[in-house]
């Protein structure tokens, strides 16, 4: 999103499908699995845990061996890792015609958006996600959000879920003869830092 004519940052928004309410929008330098965790965590933390989440195809969702092919669900994503420990089924979007709701969305949101926060002269990413979460988001909602068709809630309560132990990027690793965990070492050696890190255990 094109933002105060010389930023160009991403809008992370996650909406509902049934009512078009906006849950969770912020602005950030670029969209990945860091984003969508943290997108994830305000949603279900507030709201608890809904029957599916609906995204595009991007590598942060899922794995497509074919560009433009079919997601390869045998290798999931840290975030698709994630969603299925957690019981919520994540459902692959194939066309932009699939996704016409929150196109719609995003389409307002980078129009109304941009003109609200220059009119506000808000030039920093922390006060604009703090407008966007105190101010344009339940006004957004107050103005288009709609009922649902079916009454109640497709949300289920986690009640002592620790979501931060979840929503994370979590990477198996072998500790070695030497009581060392190497983790990238490759890219460790290209960057000077160390390949790998001591472990240690203290009695409490």
């Amino acid at each position: 999103m094109a933002w105060r004519a010389s930023r160009a940052l991403d809008l992370i928004v996650t909406l509902d499908d049934a009512t078009s309410a906006i849950y969770s929008a912020f602005l950030i330098e670029e969209e990945g699995t860091a984003s969508t965790f943290r997108a994830l965590t305000e949603v279900f933390g507030s709201h608890g845990l809904p029957m599916s989440l609906y995204t595009d195809r991007g590598a942060h969702y899922f794995y497509t061996p074919t560009a433009g092919g079919e997601v390869d669900r045998s290798r999931p994503t840290q975030v698709g890792r994630a969603l299925e420990r957690l019981g919520v089924e994540h459902i692959a979007a194939y066309s932009p015609q699939a996704r016409g709701r929150s196109e719609r969305v995003f389409h307002t949101l980078q129009d109304r958006l941009v003109k609200e926060l220059a009119l506000k002269e808000i030039d920093t990413v922390e006060a604009a996600n703090l407008f966007l979460r105190d101010v344009y988001i339940p006004e957004y909602n107050a103005r288009f959000a709609v009922a649902a068709a079916q009454e109640g809630t497709a949300f289920v309560a986690i009640p002592g879920v620790d979501l931060a132990e979840i929503l994370c990027v979590q990477e198996e690793r072998q500790v070695g003869n030497d009581n060392c965990v190497s983790f990238k070492p490759a890219q460790a050696a290209n960057t000077g830092k160390p390949a790998c890190a001591p472990i240690s255990s203290r009695r409490a």
